[in-house]
């Protein structure tokens, strides 16, 4: 469905819903300037209400009758910070679904760029839905008149990356009967129109020595891809993103019980996430080489699939016995973080995954894991996580768990020897990583848990989130924004 338009104004239109923001005051909730509708005293409803003006809280009346409003919304915006003003968005847009247009005075609340922006994510991720029914519902709401500020860059930088996180949501959702490898990979030259864009098939992998995408893949008869697509917009760094890209995800010979399959049509939520990115990146027209390395493949079982025990040699020579089939994602992403190292010499290397079940027992379902080779690196992600509203926590590279993936007949194992029920899958995950990523500035992503979402909370609706659109995006335009000297001290942190 389309996302509504939104645009700003100086003066409140005539709208059938119209809201007005409330803040925690002595006594309950106070409103944030006049609200003249007749017979409708504001205060007293608050009142009535026992409304404190918390965070996304909603009380509403019916307008007079006749005129506009048909309902007056009185929202609250707790500290108005970009936190809750992205929770009091998503609560409007969720309550107001049903009306043609709605309006929102903020000429007394003093909003700033990051507040608007923070505003305008969450009425619009709030207003994504997908479907595929014969006969969807159409969506009503089609226009949000922000009333008050005149920050139209801002407005435009938060509707470029919501459209690169809906874009992000679009891929996640769409079920794996039609998400074949090569769907992804033309659902990626659709995306990235105007950018270069590669696409690497299962003969060119297996030639040019791309182990691990080829044997996951091999169990398919939808043979894996490597999606490669660049945008360079000058400057002097260049970011390598890579993403996990599996179409879906059965475990292979180590099968999965049919309750851990449903919601693996999200397992390329990685691979969506950074080609959404690099969408946002070029529309944004960031001075930064922007390379997105997608690798998908599906993990099927069959007589041609990997078996528990084979040995397989990944990108640049390195052998991986692979005791469990159900950790692809790192064989894939291996062969894409070598290949980056290799012959893209970044200057720095981010990958997202939905990698480990470990990671959403470990942080729930809203934080993502991050690991990070580089503490710089992971002030700068924290920042951008803090700025764009996708919590990340930042998890600790244990050294003395390397040792786990040692093998007797090849230099890694994919998963810890289990002779040493060690546990902290998802640190050896990141630590199997690492040994692809020739010592540069890199981080691992670990979005097993805030990539889906099981129902409609906040921004976030039910199915894929997009999750890493946002915050990838925040970093980049730090980034940007750093002197070039700023690549040094990563590099010196790695």
């Amino acid at each position: 469905m389309p996302l509504p338009a939104v645009r700003l104004a100086a003066d409140l239109p005539a709208a059938p819903v119209v809201a007005v923001p409330t803040r925690p005051g002595e006594g309950g909730a106070q409103l944030c300037g006049a609200l003249a509708v007749e017979g409708l005293d504001a205060a007293r409803l608050v009142s009535a209400e026992s409304a404190k003006g918390e965070p996304g809280e909603l009380v509403a009346a019916p307008g007079p009758g006749g005129a506009a409003p048909e309902r007056v919304l009185l929202v609250g915006v707790g500290s108005a910070s970009p936190a809750d003003l992205r929770k009091a968005g998503a609560a409007l847009a969720r309550r107001a679904k049903d009306a043609d247009s709605l309006a929102i005075d903020l000429r007394s609340l003093e909003v700033d760029g990051s507040g608007l922006r923070a505003l305008a994510e969450g009425l619009l991720l709030a207003s994504y839905s997908y479907s595929l029914k014969r006969e969807p519902k159409e969506r009503a709401l089609s226009t949000v008149t922000l009333v008050g500020p005149t920050l139209q860059a801002d407005l435009d930088t938060a509707i470029c990356v919501v459209r690169a996180t809906a874009a992000a949501r679009d891929l996640v959702n769409t079920p794996s009967l039609r998400k074949t490898p090569d769907w992804l990979a033309e659902a990626a030259r659709a995306l990235l129109t105007g950018l270069s864009v590669t696409v690497r098939d299962e003969k060119e992998l297996a030639r040019r020595g791309f182990g691990g995408i080829v044997a996951v893949g091999q169990g398919s008869t939808r043979p894996p891809r490597l999606i490669e697509a660049v945008y360079d917009g000058g400057g002097s760094r260049h970011v390598v993103l890579v993403g996990k890209g599996i179409t879906f995800d059965t475990g292979g010979l180590s099968l999965k019980p049919t309750e851990g399959m449903l919601a693996m049509k999200t397992d390329m939520g990685g691979a969506a996430a950074v080609l959404a990115t690099l969408r946002a990146v070029a529309d944004l027209a960031l001075p930064l080489k922007v390379t997105v390395l997608a690798a998908a493949a599906e993990n099927m079982p069959s007589g041609t699939a990997q078996r528990p025990g084979d040995v397989l040699t990944q990108y640049g020579g390195r052998t991986v016995e692979v005791l469990n089939t159900d950790a692809e994602g790192r064989l894939v992403l291996a062969d894409a973080l070598a290949y980056a190292d290799r012959e893209l010499a970044p200057d720095v290397l981010v990958n997202v995954a939905t990698l480990t079940g470990a990671m959403p027992v470990a942080l729930g379902r809203r934080y993502a894991g991050m690991f990070a080779s580089s503490d710089e690196l992971a002030r700068q992600l924290e920042r951008a996580s803090a700025a764009s509203g996708e919590p990340l926590w930042r998890m600790p590279l244990v050294e003395d768990y390397r040792a786990a993936l040692d093998s007797p007949i090849a230099d890694l194992r994919n998963i810890g020897a289990p002779r040493l029920k060690l546990q902290g899958g998802s640190i050896t995950a990141a630590l199997f990583l690492r040994e692809f990523t020739g010592g540069r500035p890199w981080a691992h992503l670990d979005i097993a848990g805030p990539a889906r979402s099981g129902a409609d909370e906040d921004e976030l609706t039910k199915g894929g989130t997009g999750y890493g659109v946002r915050l990838l995006t925040a970093w980049l335009t730090a980034l940007a924004a750093e002197p070039a000297a700023h690549t040094s001290r990563l590099r010196r942190s790695a």
